[in-house]
């Protein structure tokens, strides 16, 4: 690439961030919320006196919620409309989580993580500009990127906001319950055009996709069950280890700051090499960090932050390699209704990641976070292996997406920025 080939790319790149400044704020502001409030909940659980088993619970209804969500968003963006869809899921969001903190109580926290979760995951349909079609575009990947690194980077601020206010109070959810209706805000008054949306008529079976791609579907499954036991219960096995609730929020920053920081060389690296042999060397890695985490706990707060650092990082991996593999065996008109199974596929995963982690840390203590993570790893990294002597890798791959990949409104307002922006491009060109 020329230097003014270059620079025409970072130009267009620039364009379509600034287009897109409404998308990437809002959605800022819901996973500061969402992360802030995930890791309170776990906190409360574990002071409140909640069994092990009852707290992984809790945290399932949130991903059976968003499996929920998922499913139905589309329905309900065809007949009210993105913003409309947008602000009223928020709502519920918002509403959700000042309840928690009104009425601490397994079952009702369980019915409002239920809701939590259908919201997120509309506002999920509605908001990610991740489906990632053929593009000859140069720079989708760092637009992808930069969005990668607004979500973690805004989960992982919303742990540190876990210090701002005592955990026993009201204060902590009113200020989730604030940022996610702040969330609303940019969405509402940008001049954005409202996307255009069409529901796929035809989907594939999950049979079908499977006989297409055993690895990725097996591999998304996989990772929602490893980022449900992070994400989910991540809090409640710090908080078990004995650490104060600082020392929980920076565990789970780790975590999330790991995943942001991972996803780049990894996802280049299986550009350049069979994915199904980074997917293997990914999954025993963290196996490996997985195992080391009881040791590392033995030691002290930095040194579990460190085994948190590279065991969020690796799994948080997983999905896109996986979904990555998926496209590499897809034809076109077959990747959006694929994308959409996939992450049918990762909720259905993530519904089992607290409950079993919740089971196994209360018949085998805080070590059961680690081993269920452990197992897990070992076993997906063995079949991606198995996989390789089946048939031959892909003669081309698909660009590494950076995030998951849902169907989603937002898609449009991502398009439109890299259309406009190579509109300009191409016209620089030819000047």
């Amino acid at each position: 690439m020329s230097q003014q080939t270059e620079t025409l790319a970072e130009r267009s790149l620039l364009q379509a961030v600034l287009q897109l400044w409404a998308l990437f704020l809002g959605i800022a502001l819901l996973l500061a919320g969402n992360g802030l409030q995930a890791t309170l909940l776990g906190v409360v659980a574990e002071d409140s006196g909640f069994s092990s088993a009852l707290t992984g619970l809790v945290m399932t209804a949130y991903f059976a919620g968003f499996f929920a969500g998922s499913a139905s968003a589309e329905r309900l963006i065809g007949r009210v409309g993105h913003v409309r869809t947008f602000a009223a899921l928020a709502s519920l969001g918002s509403i959700a989580i000042l309840v928690h903190g009104l009425i601490i109580d397994p079952w009702v926290w369980a019915g409002m993580r239920f809701l939590t979760g259908f919201s997120f995951a509309g506002l999920y349909v509605v908001a990610e500009s991740w489906l990632n079609r053929e593009s000859s575009n140069a720079y989708r990947g760092a637009l992808l990127a930069i969005y990668m690194i607004i979500t973690h980077g805004s989960l992982a601020i919303g742990q540190g906001l876990l210090n701002t206010a005592p955990t026993s109070g009201l204060a902590l959810y009113a200020l989730s319950s604030i940022i996610i209706s702040g969330a609303l805000v940019p969405i509402l008054l940008s001049s954005t055009p409202q996307p255009h949306f069409v529901l796929e008529v035809e989907r594939l079976t999950l049979r079908k996709l499977f006989s297409i791609s055993p690895l990725g579907l097996t591999g998304s499954f996989c990772a929602g069950v490893a980022n449900g036991i992070i994400l989910g219960m991540g809090a409640v096995y710090a908080r078990r280890l004995g650490f104060e609730v600082g020392g929980v929020s920076i565990f789970m920053a780790a975590c999330l700051v790991g995943g942001a920081a991972l996803q780049w060389p990894i996802g280049r690296l299986s550009d350049a090499i069979d994915r199904r042999l980074v997917i293997a060397g990914v999954a025993a890695a963290a196996a490996v960090i997985a195992a080391l985490m009881p040791m590392a706990a033995q030691h002290g707060l930095m040194t579990l932050t460190l085994a948190g650092f590279f065991a969020g990082g690796l799994t948080m991996t997983l999905y896109p390699l996986s979904m990555a593999h998926t496209h590499d065996w897809l034809e076109v008109d077959q990747m959006t209704p694929a994308s959409s199974a996939l992450v049918m596929v990762y909720g259905g995963g993530a519904m089992l990641g607290p409950l079993g982690t919740g089971v196994l840390m209360g018949a085998f203590g805080p070590n059961g976070f680690a081993w269920y993570l452990v197992s897990l790893c070992l076993l997906l990294s063995a079949y991606a292996i198995y996989r390789i002597t089946r048939r031959q890798a892909p003669d081309s791959t698909e660009d590494y997406l950076l995030a998951p990949a849902a169907i989603s409104a937002g898609e449009y307002w991502a398009e439109t920025a890299v259309e406009e922006a190579g509109e300009s491009e191409d016209e620089a060109s030819s000047a």
